[in-house]
Protein backbone atom coordinates (compact mmCIF):
# COMPACT_ATOMS: atom_id res chain seq x y z
CA UNK A 1 0.00 0.00 0.00
CA UNK A 2 1.19 3.48 -0.82
CA UNK A 3 2.92 5.15 2.05
CA UNK A 4 4.47 2.26 3.50
CA UNK A 5 8.55 1.99 3.42
CA UNK A 6 10.03 0.87 0.35
CA UNK A 7 10.10 -2.94 -0.83
CA UNK A 8 7.87 -3.44 2.17
CA UNK A 9 4.55 -4.87 2.76
CA UNK A 10 2.80 -2.67 4.64
CA UNK A 11 -0.36 -2.61 7.03
CA UNK A 12 -1.64 0.71 9.48
CA UNK A 13 -4.03 0.13 12.50
CA UNK A 14 -6.38 3.21 13.42
CA UNK A 15 -5.67 6.28 15.82
CA UNK A 16 -7.60 9.21 15.39
CA UNK A 17 -7.09 11.87 12.75
CA UNK A 18 -3.95 10.39 11.70
CA UNK A 19 -3.23 6.61 11.09
CA UNK A 20 0.10 5.37 12.18
CA UNK A 21 1.70 2.70 10.19
CA UNK A 22 4.23 -0.46 11.18
CA UNK A 23 5.77 -2.74 8.76
CA UNK A 24 5.35 -6.53 8.90
CA UNK A 25 8.13 -8.52 8.70
CA UNK A 26 10.29 -5.24 9.09
CA UNK A 27 12.09 -2.76 11.50
CA UNK A 28 9.76 -1.12 14.52
CA UNK A 29 8.44 1.59 14.05
CA UNK A 30 7.00 3.87 16.90
CA UNK A 31 3.62 3.58 17.72
CA UNK A 32 3.74 -0.36 16.79
CA UNK A 33 1.51 -2.90 18.11
CA UNK A 34 1.58 -6.54 17.77
CA UNK A 35 0.78 -8.15 14.03
CA UNK A 36 -0.61 -11.93 13.57
CA UNK A 37 2.42 -13.93 14.92
CA UNK A 38 2.13 -11.79 17.89
CA UNK A 39 -1.15 -12.71 19.34
CA UNK A 40 -1.19 -16.37 18.34
CA UNK A 41 -1.71 -18.04 21.46
CA UNK A 42 -2.58 -15.57 23.56
CA UNK A 43 -5.40 -16.69 26.12
CA UNK A 44 -5.81 -13.00 27.98
CA UNK A 45 -8.67 -12.32 26.34
CA UNK A 46 -10.11 -15.89 25.90
CA UNK A 47 -12.65 -15.67 28.69
CA UNK A 48 -15.84 -15.30 26.60
CA UNK A 49 -16.73 -17.23 22.95
CA UNK A 50 -19.21 -17.45 20.69
CA UNK A 51 -20.63 -20.90 20.92
CA UNK A 52 -23.34 -20.47 18.40
CA UNK A 53 -24.93 -18.67 15.59
CA UNK A 54 -28.24 -18.51 14.22
CA UNK A 55 -30.22 -16.67 11.23
CA UNK A 56 -33.56 -16.91 9.41
CA UNK A 57 -34.09 -16.27 6.07
CA UNK A 58 -34.01 -12.54 5.41
CA UNK A 59 -37.57 -11.65 3.62
CA UNK A 60 -39.55 -8.97 2.33
CA UNK A 61 -42.59 -10.66 3.72
CA UNK A 62 -41.86 -13.19 6.21
CA UNK A 63 -45.45 -14.43 6.85
CA UNK A 64 -44.17 -15.34 10.01
CA UNK A 65 -44.67 -13.42 13.97
CA UNK A 66 -41.50 -12.21 15.37
CA UNK A 67 -41.66 -15.47 17.97
CA UNK A 68 -41.68 -17.72 14.75
CA UNK A 69 -38.70 -15.76 13.60
CA UNK A 70 -36.93 -15.76 16.61
CA UNK A 71 -37.93 -19.54 17.13
CA UNK A 72 -35.69 -20.36 13.83
CA UNK A 73 -32.60 -18.62 14.24
CA UNK A 74 -32.61 -19.40 18.09
CA UNK A 75 -32.91 -23.21 16.95
CA UNK A 76 -30.21 -22.88 14.18
CA UNK A 77 -27.69 -21.38 16.53
CA UNK A 78 -28.28 -24.06 19.28
CA UNK A 79 -27.82 -26.63 16.45
CA UNK A 80 -24.23 -28.80 17.47
CA UNK A 81 -24.03 -27.67 21.14
CA UNK A 82 -23.83 -29.78 23.62
CA UNK A 83 -26.27 -27.82 25.86
CA UNK A 84 -30.18 -27.82 26.04
CA UNK A 85 -32.19 -24.62 26.57
CA UNK A 86 -31.90 -25.11 30.26
CA UNK A 87 -28.27 -23.94 30.01
CA UNK A 88 -29.06 -20.69 29.57
CA UNK A 89 -28.72 -18.46 32.11
CA UNK A 90 -30.63 -15.28 30.43
CA UNK A 91 -32.04 -14.13 26.92
CA UNK A 92 -31.01 -10.67 25.43
CA UNK A 93 -33.58 -9.44 22.85
CA UNK A 94 -32.17 -6.50 20.54
CA UNK A 95 -34.90 -4.89 18.35
CA UNK A 96 -36.17 -1.67 17.44
CA UNK A 97 -39.77 -3.05 17.67
CA UNK A 98 -41.60 -2.19 14.01
CA UNK A 99 -43.89 -4.92 14.71
CA UNK A 100 -47.01 -4.17 16.71
CA UNK A 101 -45.99 -6.45 19.91
CA UNK A 102 -44.82 -3.80 21.89
CA UNK A 103 -42.00 -5.65 25.19
CA UNK A 104 -41.43 -8.47 22.92
CA UNK A 105 -39.47 -10.13 25.52
CA UNK A 106 -42.30 -11.87 27.74
CA UNK A 107 -44.11 -13.60 24.53
CA UNK A 108 -40.34 -14.39 22.64
CA UNK A 109 -39.15 -16.00 25.90
CA UNK A 110 -42.18 -18.17 26.61
CA UNK A 111 -42.08 -19.26 22.42
CA UNK A 112 -38.00 -20.23 23.06
CA UNK A 113 -39.18 -22.06 26.37
CA UNK A 114 -36.52 -20.42 28.55
CA UNK A 115 -39.19 -18.88 31.27
CA UNK A 116 -38.39 -17.93 33.80
CA UNK A 117 -34.65 -17.28 33.38
CA UNK A 118 -34.05 -13.54 33.63
CA UNK A 119 -34.88 -10.97 29.62
CA UNK A 120 -34.63 -8.17 28.69
CA UNK A 121 -34.70 -5.44 25.71
CA UNK A 122 -31.56 -3.33 24.12
CA UNK A 123 -32.88 -0.78 21.17
CA UNK A 124 -30.31 0.79 19.62
CA UNK A 125 -31.57 1.64 16.22
CA UNK A 126 -29.71 -0.85 13.49
CA UNK A 127 -26.72 -1.44 16.00
CA UNK A 128 -28.43 -3.21 18.40
CA UNK A 129 -27.58 -7.00 18.05
CA UNK A 130 -23.82 -5.80 18.02
CA UNK A 131 -24.75 -4.07 21.06
CA UNK A 132 -26.74 -7.39 22.85
CA UNK A 133 -23.16 -9.23 22.26
CA UNK A 134 -21.22 -6.25 23.98
CA UNK A 135 -23.60 -6.53 26.87
CA UNK A 136 -23.54 -10.42 26.52
CA UNK A 137 -19.67 -10.57 26.76
CA UNK A 138 -19.78 -8.05 30.08
CA UNK A 139 -22.56 -9.90 32.27
CA UNK A 140 -20.45 -12.99 31.27
CA UNK A 141 -17.14 -11.31 32.01
CA UNK A 142 -18.97 -9.75 35.32
CA UNK A 143 -19.38 -13.80 36.96
CA UNK A 144 -23.43 -13.30 36.99
CA UNK A 145 -24.02 -15.81 33.77
CA UNK A 146 -22.32 -18.55 31.98
CA UNK A 147 -24.21 -18.43 29.02
CA UNK A 148 -25.92 -15.82 27.24
CA UNK A 149 -28.70 -15.87 24.35
CA UNK A 150 -28.92 -13.27 22.06
CA UNK A 151 -31.53 -12.74 19.51
CA UNK A 152 -32.11 -9.95 17.18
CA UNK A 153 -35.39 -9.42 15.50
CA UNK A 154 -37.18 -7.41 13.45
CA UNK A 155 -40.34 -7.57 11.39
CA UNK A 156 -40.84 -4.84 9.15
CA UNK A 157 -43.27 -5.99 6.89
CA UNK A 158 -46.26 -4.75 8.87
CA UNK A 159 -45.69 -1.56 7.64
CA UNK A 160 -46.02 0.51 4.87
CA UNK A 161 -43.28 2.08 3.53
CA UNK A 162 -44.22 5.55 4.65
CA UNK A 163 -45.33 4.35 8.33
CA UNK A 164 -41.46 2.34 8.51
CA UNK A 165 -39.68 5.76 6.93
CA UNK A 166 -41.75 7.65 9.58
CA UNK A 167 -40.81 5.05 12.81
CA UNK A 168 -37.20 5.11 12.01
CA UNK A 169 -36.81 8.72 11.74
CA UNK A 170 -37.77 8.98 14.99
CA UNK A 171 -33.92 6.75 15.42
CA UNK A 172 -32.62 10.41 15.68
CA UNK A 173 -33.88 13.41 16.92
CA UNK A 174 -37.41 14.34 16.49
CA UNK A 175 -36.83 18.32 17.61
CA UNK A 176 -33.94 19.25 15.28
CA UNK A 177 -33.18 16.01 12.51
CA UNK A 178 -36.11 14.42 11.75
CA UNK A 179 -38.87 17.70 11.98
CA UNK A 180 -36.95 19.41 9.48
CA UNK A 181 -36.88 16.09 7.05
CA UNK A 182 -33.85 14.59 7.45
CA UNK A 183 -34.40 10.52 6.74
CA UNK A 184 -32.10 8.13 6.68
CA UNK A 185 -31.19 8.00 3.08
CA UNK A 186 -31.15 11.66 2.34
CA UNK A 187 -28.50 11.43 5.48
CA UNK A 188 -26.49 9.14 3.62
CA UNK A 189 -27.12 11.12 0.44
CA UNK A 190 -25.16 14.45 2.70
CA UNK A 191 -22.05 11.81 3.14
CA UNK A 192 -22.13 10.69 -0.49
CA UNK A 193 -22.18 14.52 -1.64
CA UNK A 194 -19.13 15.45 0.70
CA UNK A 195 -17.22 12.47 -0.19
CA UNK A 196 -17.57 13.49 -3.81
CA UNK A 197 -16.66 17.13 -2.84
CA UNK A 198 -13.88 16.38 -1.08
CA UNK A 199 -11.95 13.38 -2.82
CA UNK A 200 -13.52 13.44 -6.12
CA UNK A 201 -15.54 9.93 -5.68
CA UNK A 202 -18.22 9.30 -8.53
CA UNK A 203 -21.65 7.89 -8.60
CA UNK A 204 -19.95 4.44 -10.95
CA UNK A 205 -17.58 3.67 -7.69
CA UNK A 206 -20.93 3.96 -5.44
CA UNK A 207 -22.53 1.39 -7.92
CA UNK A 208 -19.09 -1.01 -8.37
CA UNK A 209 -20.19 -1.40 -4.31
CA UNK A 210 -23.47 -2.94 -5.16
CA UNK A 211 -22.17 -4.86 -8.34
CA UNK A 212 -20.18 -6.65 -5.59
CA UNK A 213 -22.63 -7.07 -2.98
CA UNK A 214 -25.13 -8.17 -5.43
CA UNK A 215 -22.86 -11.44 -6.87
CA UNK A 216 -22.56 -12.33 -3.76
CA UNK A 217 -25.52 -12.16 -2.17
CA UNK A 218 -26.60 -15.04 -4.88
CA UNK A 219 -24.21 -17.75 -3.17
CA UNK A 220 -26.37 -16.56 0.35
CA UNK A 221 -29.64 -18.93 0.29
CA UNK A 222 -30.78 -16.61 3.22
CA UNK A 223 -30.16 -13.47 1.91
CA UNK A 224 -33.35 -11.43 0.68
CA UNK A 225 -32.00 -10.66 -2.84
CA UNK A 226 -30.58 -13.44 -5.51
CA UNK A 227 -29.91 -11.35 -8.34
CA UNK A 228 -26.54 -9.83 -10.05
CA UNK A 229 -27.08 -6.64 -10.77
CA UNK A 230 -24.72 -5.08 -13.34
CA UNK A 231 -23.04 -1.62 -13.09
CA UNK A 232 -25.51 -0.14 -16.16
CA UNK A 233 -29.00 -1.29 -14.18
CA UNK A 234 -27.44 0.32 -11.11
CA UNK A 235 -26.53 3.62 -12.51
CA UNK A 236 -29.94 3.87 -14.38
CA UNK A 237 -32.10 2.56 -11.70
CA UNK A 238 -34.48 5.98 -10.39
CA UNK A 239 -32.90 8.33 -8.16
CA UNK A 240 -33.81 8.54 -4.38
CA UNK A 241 -31.72 11.66 -2.81
CA UNK A 242 -29.03 12.81 -5.28
CA UNK A 243 -26.51 11.51 -5.51
CA UNK A 244 -28.15 8.01 -4.54
CA UNK A 245 -30.06 6.05 -6.58
CA UNK A 246 -32.53 3.44 -5.93
CA UNK A 247 -29.60 0.23 -6.16
CA UNK A 248 -27.42 2.42 -3.62
CA UNK A 249 -29.73 1.87 -0.80
CA UNK A 250 -30.30 -1.27 1.20
CA UNK A 251 -34.23 -2.82 1.67
CA UNK A 252 -36.18 -3.33 4.79
CA UNK A 253 -36.57 -7.13 5.53
CA UNK A 254 -38.05 -9.32 8.11
CA UNK A 255 -35.81 -11.52 10.24
CA UNK A 256 -33.96 -12.55 12.68
CA UNK A 257 -30.50 -13.42 14.74
CA UNK A 258 -29.33 -15.72 16.89
CA UNK A 259 -25.57 -15.62 18.92
CA UNK A 260 -24.83 -17.76 21.80
CA UNK A 261 -22.06 -16.65 24.22
CA UNK A 262 -20.45 -18.78 26.91
CA UNK A 263 -17.66 -18.53 29.35
CA UNK A 264 -14.40 -19.82 28.05
CA UNK A 265 -14.30 -23.04 29.75
CA UNK A 266 -17.70 -23.98 28.60
CA UNK A 267 -17.42 -22.77 25.29
CA UNK A 268 -14.66 -25.17 24.80
CA UNK A 269 -16.97 -28.03 26.05
CA UNK A 270 -20.20 -27.11 24.01
CA UNK A 271 -18.72 -26.12 20.96
CA UNK A 272 -16.58 -27.86 18.49
CA UNK A 273 -14.87 -24.66 17.29
CA UNK A 274 -15.91 -21.64 20.15
CA UNK A 275 -15.42 -18.07 17.94
CA UNK A 276 -13.38 -15.70 20.51
CA UNK A 277 -14.56 -12.13 21.19
CA UNK A 278 -11.15 -10.45 20.98
CA UNK A 279 -12.08 -6.45 20.73
CA UNK A 280 -14.89 -4.92 21.47
CA UNK A 281 -15.63 -1.18 20.32
CA UNK A 282 -18.39 1.43 20.68
CA UNK A 283 -19.08 4.79 20.31
CA UNK A 284 -21.67 7.60 19.28
CA UNK A 285 -21.98 10.80 18.06
CA UNK A 286 -24.11 14.05 18.06
CA UNK A 287 -26.58 14.99 15.66
CA UNK A 288 -25.98 15.80 12.01
CA UNK A 289 -26.08 19.38 12.34
CA UNK A 290 -23.12 19.18 15.00
CA UNK A 291 -20.62 16.85 13.00
CA UNK A 292 -17.13 17.64 12.69
CA UNK A 293 -17.28 15.29 9.20
CA UNK A 294 -19.23 14.50 6.28
CA UNK A 295 -16.59 12.53 4.86
CA UNK A 296 -16.11 9.78 7.87
CA UNK A 297 -18.67 8.52 10.63
CA UNK A 298 -16.33 9.26 14.02
CA UNK A 299 -18.07 6.63 16.22
CA UNK A 300 -17.16 4.29 14.12
CA UNK A 301 -13.36 5.31 13.91
CA UNK A 302 -13.24 5.80 17.94
CA UNK A 303 -15.51 1.97 17.82
CA UNK A 304 -12.47 1.09 15.70
CA UNK A 305 -9.44 2.58 17.71
CA UNK A 306 -11.04 0.56 21.06
CA UNK A 307 -11.57 -2.48 19.59
CA UNK A 308 -7.95 -2.61 17.52
CA UNK A 309 -6.26 -1.69 21.01
CA UNK A 310 -8.26 -4.56 22.97
CA UNK A 311 -7.23 -6.76 20.19
CA UNK A 312 -3.78 -5.99 19.99
CA UNK A 313 -3.68 -5.97 16.31
CA UNK A 314 -4.21 -3.35 13.80
CA UNK A 315 -6.33 -3.44 10.10
CA UNK A 316 -4.04 -5.56 8.37
CA UNK A 317 -4.62 -8.26 10.59
CA UNK A 318 -8.61 -8.46 9.65
CA UNK A 319 -8.84 -11.49 7.16
CA UNK A 320 -12.60 -10.88 6.70
CA UNK A 321 -15.11 -7.77 7.92
CA UNK A 322 -18.75 -7.33 7.12
CA UNK A 323 -19.59 -3.61 7.36
CA UNK A 324 -22.81 -1.42 7.67
CA UNK A 325 -23.86 -0.72 4.06
CA UNK A 326 -26.98 0.57 4.35
CA UNK A 327 -26.03 2.45 1.11
CA UNK A 328 -23.55 2.22 -1.45
CA UNK A 329 -21.60 5.51 0.11
CA UNK A 330 -21.61 3.22 3.58
CA UNK A 331 -19.32 0.66 2.59
CA UNK A 332 -16.39 3.20 0.86
CA UNK A 333 -16.89 5.23 4.11
CA UNK A 334 -16.31 1.95 6.41
CA UNK A 335 -13.32 1.25 4.25
CA UNK A 336 -11.56 4.40 5.53
CA UNK A 337 -12.95 4.45 9.21
CA UNK A 338 -11.66 0.82 10.02
CA UNK A 339 -7.91 1.86 8.14
CA UNK A 340 -8.64 -0.39 5.29
CA UNK A 341 -7.60 2.49 3.49
CA UNK A 342 -6.97 6.33 3.62
CA UNK A 343 -9.37 8.78 4.09
CA UNK A 344 -10.40 9.49 0.04
CA UNK A 345 -8.56 6.16 -1.11
CA UNK A 346 -11.78 3.50 -0.01
CA UNK A 347 -12.98 3.52 -3.95
CA UNK A 348 -9.41 2.30 -4.55
CA UNK A 349 -10.56 -0.64 -3.31
CA UNK A 350 -13.43 -1.25 -4.59
CA UNK A 351 -12.25 -0.45 -8.19
CA UNK A 352 -9.27 -2.65 -7.65
CA UNK A 353 -11.65 -5.24 -6.38
CA UNK A 354 -9.21 -5.67 -3.02
CA UNK A 355 -12.89 -6.37 -0.97
CA UNK A 356 -13.87 -9.04 -3.05
CA UNK A 357 -13.43 -12.82 -1.78
CA UNK A 358 -9.29 -12.98 -3.01
CA UNK A 359 -8.71 -9.18 -2.72
CA UNK A 360 -6.71 -7.82 0.20
CA UNK A 361 -9.87 -7.68 2.17
CA UNK A 362 -12.87 -9.38 1.22
CA UNK A 363 -15.90 -7.47 2.98
CA UNK A 364 -19.36 -8.54 2.73
CA UNK A 365 -19.19 -11.63 1.26
CA UNK A 366 -23.24 -12.52 2.12
CA UNK A 367 -24.27 -9.83 0.37
CA UNK A 368 -24.04 -7.22 3.04
CA UNK A 369 -27.08 -5.00 3.88
CA UNK A 370 -27.21 -3.78 0.45
CA UNK A 371 -28.51 -7.51 -0.82
CA UNK A 372 -28.85 -9.72 1.76
CA UNK A 373 -31.66 -7.47 3.68
CA UNK A 374 -31.28 -4.72 6.42
CA UNK A 375 -34.07 -6.23 9.19
CA UNK A 376 -32.89 -3.53 11.83
CA UNK A 377 -32.48 -5.36 15.30
CA UNK A 378 -31.39 -8.57 13.65
CA UNK A 379 -28.16 -7.18 11.38
CA UNK A 380 -26.17 -6.48 13.56
CA UNK A 381 -26.19 -10.45 15.03
CA UNK A 382 -26.45 -11.68 11.32
CA UNK A 383 -23.26 -9.91 10.25
CA UNK A 384 -21.44 -11.78 13.25
CA UNK A 385 -23.22 -14.87 12.23
CA UNK A 386 -21.42 -14.62 8.47
CA UNK A 387 -18.07 -13.80 10.16
CA UNK A 388 -18.08 -16.98 12.72
CA UNK A 389 -18.62 -19.00 9.60
CA UNK A 390 -15.72 -17.65 8.03
CA UNK A 391 -13.36 -18.32 11.31
CA UNK A 392 -14.72 -21.49 11.30
CA UNK A 393 -13.90 -22.61 7.81
CA UNK A 394 -17.57 -23.03 7.01
CA UNK A 395 -18.20 -19.91 4.41
CA UNK A 396 -20.60 -22.64 2.48
CA UNK A 397 -18.93 -21.80 -0.69
CA UNK A 398 -17.92 -18.26 -0.72
CA UNK A 399 -14.41 -19.35 1.94
CA UNK A 400 -11.87 -16.74 3.11
CA UNK A 401 -8.62 -19.52 3.22
CA UNK A 402 -7.40 -19.96 6.13
CA UNK A 403 -9.38 -16.96 7.76
CA UNK A 404 -8.24 -16.35 11.81
CA UNK A 405 -9.26 -12.85 12.40
CA UNK A 406 -12.52 -10.94 11.50
CA UNK A 407 -14.15 -8.17 12.10
CA UNK A 408 -18.03 -6.68 12.10
CA UNK A 409 -18.82 -3.43 11.65
CA UNK A 410 -22.84 -1.92 12.75
CA UNK A 411 -23.61 1.24 12.34
CA UNK A 412 -26.95 2.71 14.19
CA UNK A 413 -28.86 5.50 12.68
CA UNK A 414 -27.22 8.16 10.43
CA UNK A 415 -23.56 7.65 12.32
CA UNK A 416 -25.45 7.97 15.79
CA UNK A 417 -23.90 5.01 17.22
CA UNK A 418 -21.04 2.64 16.48
CA UNK A 419 -20.09 -0.96 17.39
CA UNK A 420 -16.85 -2.35 16.16
CA UNK A 421 -16.60 -6.45 16.98
CA UNK A 422 -12.79 -8.33 16.37
CA UNK A 423 -13.35 -12.17 17.07
CA UNK A 424 -10.54 -14.94 16.41
CA UNK A 425 -10.38 -18.70 15.87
Amino acid sequence: MAGGLPGKVVSFYFVPLDPVYYVKDGPELAGHVPVRSEIQGRNSLEEVAIAGVGQSHFSRKCGMTIKELSFVAFKEAMDGLAIGKEDIDSLIICSSLYDRQRSAENPITEYLGLNPKPTFLIENACAASSSGLRVAWALIKSGLYKIVAVVGVERMSGQTSAEAAEMMGRAYDVTWESSFGLTMPAGYAMYAQAHMARYGTTQRQLGLVRVKNSYYSTQNPKAVYQKVLTLEEILESPPVVSPLKRFDCCANADGASCMILARGDIARRIAKIPIWVAGLGAASDSGMNRRQSLTSLTCARTAAEEAYAMAGIGPGDIDVAEVHDCFTIAEIMAYEDLSFARPGEGPRLIEEKETYLGGRIPVNLDGGLLSKGHPIGATGGSQIRTVVKQLRGDGDGIQVKDAEIGLAHNIGGIGHYANVTILRR
